[in-house]
């Protein structure tokens, strides 16, 4: 197999296989179960190495994500994201509970009752709890007043869950652990106090997911940990070792210690958190930074001149945010070895669930 043209989206087989072992093995060890979240990668190939590595199941944002899964095999799907479900929504979710054991987020008693009233009795819930992300979800005390509406609505409640997004931020991801596992103990005990047992209690985000913290979780639900991208290696979650998926891009203009390369914001995606000091790394290239980013285009402020690529050389990008670069891709280069070129590519494996986005 060959390299085309730039740019393209390369995952490290080795690095990647090792990020998802890495995982289960360091979740069974604190007696805990892994359910990845695989909006990060969208790949039938990718879901079923981690099935294959012990992960019990797969989490999903979307329900046209969890159709792209079920029609590809998969049978225990769960939807983290509390889905307003009408009559054509419903129709597709009784669809996939012929096809797998379903499973969706509820934070709300009008939720659960427009969920069981279109889609049916099939779908289990978990009740979604805020743990300090203020996002979604209900405060962890009242939990329990929303998992007894679902029950009346005639749904099944296997637990509940959270995101700790808030540990996306530095310094921060101890605490937001902490906040997490607080949440999910309280709610779990506000499911005991009206008659509900919680088989699951699920969370987990990629900053926390190797933090050995005492909790009431049974599950967790990282996605990112599989490829890595730059804001976990700004936050310490991960090394350049751990990095599976770069762009593979080319210098296009060269002037002092300012390179362009061909990997704008329609490869890598825009996303800057407000700590993140650019829009990207360059592997192995420490002290370079993605100053700016439009379309087509990544400027890239290159202080070493001794490392400095001239026109026409690749290197590869570390995108900020790498669940964004997935999505606008429609396919993954996959190479095994150094250095990068031909012979390091042994497949390739398609996005099949890019832009499922309802």
């Amino acid at each position: 197999m060959t390299l085309e043209a730039t740019p393209v989206l390369l995952v490290d087989r080795d690095i990647l296989d090792h990020n998802i072992a890495r995982l289960v093995a360091s979740a069974r060890e604190r007696g805990l179960a892994v359910r990845p979240h695989v909006k990060t990668h969208k790949c039938i190939e990718i879901a079923r190495r981690q099935l294959d590595a012990g992960a019990q199941g797969l989490t999903v944002a979307t329900v046209s994500e969890a159709e792209v899964f079920a029609g590809a095999g998969f049978d225990d799907i769960f939807v983290a994201y509390p889905l307003w479900v009408d009559a054509a929504r419903g129709a597709r979710l009784r669809a996939l509970t012929e096809r797998a054991r379903v499973a969706a987020g509820i934070d709300s008693a009008e939720v659960a009752r427009a969920l069981a009233a279109h889609a049916g009795t099939d779908v289990g819930v978990l009740v979604e709890v805020d743990s300090g992300h203020h996002r979604t979800g209900v405060a962890p005390e009242q939990a329990g007043a929303v998992a007894a509406a679902a029950r009346a609505a005639g749904l099944e409640v296997f637990g509940v869950f959270t995101f700790p997004g808030h540990s996306y931020g530095p310094g921060v991801t101890p605490v937001a652990a902490k906040e997490e596992a607080d949440a999910l103990g309280v709610a779990a005990a506000a499911l005991r106090e009206v008659g509900i047992e919680p088989a699951v209690i699920s969370g987990g985000s990629s900053p926390t997911a190797f933090l050995d913290v005492p909790t009431a979780a049974t599950e967790l639900r990282p996605g990112v940990y599989v490829f890595g991208d730059a804001q976990q290696l700004e936050l310490g979650a991960v090394t350049e070792a751990d990095i599976a998926l770069t762009a593979l891009a080319t210098v296009v203009s060269a002037r002092g210690e300012v390179v362009v390369l061909d990997t704008g914001s329609k490869v890598l995606g825009a996303d800057r958190a407000p700590w993140a000091s650019g829009y990207g790394r360059i592997l192995g290239e420490p002290d370079a930074r993605i100053t700016a980013l439009s379309e087509h285009h990544a400027t890239v402020q290159w202080p070493s001149a001794p490392t400095r690529p001239g026109l026409g050389e690749r290197v590869r990008v570390i995108p900020n945010h790498v669940c964004n670069a997935v999505n606008l891709a429609d396919g993954l280069i996959v190479i095994s070895g150094d250095p990068v070129g031909d012979d390091a590519v042994v497949d390739r494996w398609t996005v099949a669930a890019r832009g499922c986005n309802s």
